[in-house]
């Protein structure tokens, strides 16, 4: 499981992050919930990067729906690793559905082809550059809004 941890723990870490909109807390919670999981499951689990991947983010989405209904807490959506990018670009990718900005992390940060993405989200191929599409264009969207209301 070590050889796991040190090859995938920080990939699927940073995609939770993302998909977070920046939460280290639920990036770590899920991150080590999906890893303890992998050990139960282990001898079923043909490919435990994707598996991975797909048991953290849905571990993610349970707990986000869970704050929701509780009323949600006020947490900085803008904590995704901001010396990393543009403030309005961090805003923008927060503003996102985390499916969306999970896609686009593996997508444009992680740099994985659409097809790797795809496998690795547990989605189709053509599910994914539905994904990418929209979320492209809600960020172009967004990013010109912010443009046009400073100028």
């Amino acid at each position: 499981m070590g050889e796991l941890w040190s090859a995938y723990g920080g990939q699927v870490w940073r995609a939770m992050l993302a998909a977070s909109a920046g939460r280290r807390d639920l990036a770590d919670d899920v991150t080590q919930e999906a890893f303890a999981r992998l050990i139960v499951y282990r001898e079923t689990v043909h490919d435990p990067l994707a598996w991975l991947f797909r048991t953290a983010y849905r571990l993610l989405a349970a707990e986000l729906r869970d704050e929701r209904r509780r009323g949600g807490e006020a947490v900085d959506q803008t904590a995704v690793i901001a010396e990393e990018f543009s403030g309005e670009l961090v805003s923008a990718l927060a503003a996102l559905d985390p499916k969306l900005r999970l896609c686009v992390f593996l997508r444009y940060y992680a740099d994985l082809p659409v097809g790797e993405v795809a496998r690795l989200t547990g989605m189709s191929v053509t599910a994914t550059k539905v994904r990418l599409h929209r979320a492209r264009r809600r960020l172009r969207a967004t990013l010109v809004e912010k443009e046009v209301a400073r100028v």
